[in-house]
């Protein structure tokens, strides 16, 4: 158990990656999106940014790779931004239970996706976003609010994973059409699919990623560039769906085993705050039954245990 005397942050993230190192490859690589095939399964990065503005990172932390639906959060955040709390009438806030592509759900609840994380109910955000814009003002706009966030001016679109992935993206185009079919779009099909493959494409090292949802951690400011991304109450908010819905059908196990708020992605990124400590990103490829990071999520649970950031106490 971590005593009060201060942690050695570096030290763990170094102990952590030379303990996973031989199980690098695990997992399988969302083969799905063949852009996302083509990824090295050994790679492994990990960043925790603190509220004090320290970096610690192990492994490929400076390597850009796929977010994909970690975008989902800051989405979300820029979505709730524009229209407040009426965002609620058009998605949930609950777990889904079902997979993250799953239209079964979707057909039962009349077009309302279960919560803003599985495609369906990000694709509904998707949509809200882009109210006053063409498909290009809504992509430059998300562009620009992740780097402001991560006060990092480099961060592009792949743009052969947004190919690859509107090219492959059947289900996502059904999911789009039945909400539509429903009358809980706004906006052409095409229009929001366009938008929603390109965020979902945005590329970003472990450090920037942690560095982009710090302001998770502390209340809704980013401490290092001192701007006031989102309310205390609102910071709060998004974090209790991060924990409960972040993960899919997995986020009962992750917060049970983690006990963090997070969001995963299928390109094998995590992202999780630690609010009033430290915001942290890991990527390894491999991903477990739920399409989740299997390294990663190994890697964040041994962080929690080790330094004791749990939000259910120590």
């Amino acid at each position: 158990m971590p005593g009060t005397e201060p942690l050695d942050l570096q030290s763990i993230v170094d102990d952590i990656h030379h303990e996973l190192t031989p199980r690098l490859g695990e997992g399988k690589v969302a083969d799905y999106i063949p852009q996302l095939a083509r990824v090295d399964p050994k790679r492994f990065g990990m960043a925790v940014v603190t509220v004090d503005g320290d970096v610690y990172k192990a492994g490929d932390a400076e390597v850009p790779f796929s977010i994909q639906s970690i975008s989902k959060v800051f989405t979300l955040t820029l979505a709730l931004g524009k229209h407040g709390e009426s965002i609620w009438a058009r998605v949930g806030r609950e777990p889904s239970g079902s997979a993250f592509n799953s239209i079964v759900q979707l057909e039962h609840e009349h077009g309302i996706p279960r919560n803003p994380f599985i495609n369906a109910g990000a694709i509904a955000i998707t949509d809200l976003v882009l109210a006053g814009h063409t498909p290009k003002e809504a992509i430059g706009e998300i562009v620009r609010f992740v780097r402001y966030l991560a006060d990092e001016e480099d961060i592009l679109i792949d743009h052969e994973v947004a190919r690859s992935e509107a090219a492959t993206g059947y289900r996502n185009v059904a999911l789009a059409n039945f909400m539509r079919a429903f009358g809980k779009l706004d906006h052409p099909v095409e229009h929001v699919l366009g938008v929603y493959f390109h965020q979902c494409a945005l590329a970003m090292s472990c450090v920037q990623l942690a560095k982009a949802g710090l302001f998770l951690a502390a209340s809704g400011s980013n401490p290092l560039t001192k701007h006031s991304v989102v309310s205390r109450q609102r910071a709060r908010r998004i974090n209790a769906l991060m924990l409960t819905c972040g993960h899919y059908d997995g986020s009962g196990d992750f917060a049970y085993r983690v006990g963090l708020p997070g969001k995963s992605g299928v390109g094998g990124g995590i992202l999780v705050a630690a609010p009033g400590k430290a915001s942290v990103a890991v990527w390894s490829p491999g991903l477990n039954h739920n399409g989740n990071s299997l390294l990663g999520s190994l890697a964040l649970e041994m962080l929690a245990s080790r330094t004791g950031w749990s939000v259910f106490g120590a």
